[in-house]
């Protein structure tokens, strides 16, 4: 499944670079949780989540807190070169975070990575 993702990430334009697909930072630091119908709305395979309560689920591998959090959707190596398997299905707090912004900075340090320049909206 990497090997997709390094075909598309080399066939594009510089235009199109995605400071994303170079980190993943994100995506092994927060927990990713949403309210649990979200899933079952985009087509999530159950498999891919946890339930947190009975209200809130969480992308399997975001929910722990000490160490190996991770998000299961998650491929390639964080810093390098990465990609979401489920991009179109991604939940809501996938969206909504935006490379550059405080929280993207604050799991880029995490990662040891270095902050980037300013916000990058993403479509």
């Amino acid at each position: 499944m990497l090997m997709q993702f390094r075909t598309v990430i080399s066939s594009r334009p510089m235009a199109d670079f995605n400071p994303c697909q170079s980190c993943g930072a994100c995506c092994a630091h927060f927990r990713v949780s949403f309210y649990w119908a979200e899933a079952e709305s985009l087509g999530l395979p159950e498999a891919l989540t946890e339930a947190i309560n009975p209200w809130m689920s969480c992308m399997k591998g975001t929910g722990q807190r000490a160490g190996g959090v991770r998000c299961v959707a998650l491929a390639g190596e964080i810093g390098r070169e990465v990609g979401c398997t489920i991009y179109p299905q991604r939940p809501s707090p996938c969206h909504e975070l935006q490379p550059g912004e405080e929280r993207c900075l604050r799991a880029r340090a995490a990662h040891g990575l270095p902050a980037l320049s300013g916000k990058m909206a993403l479509t």
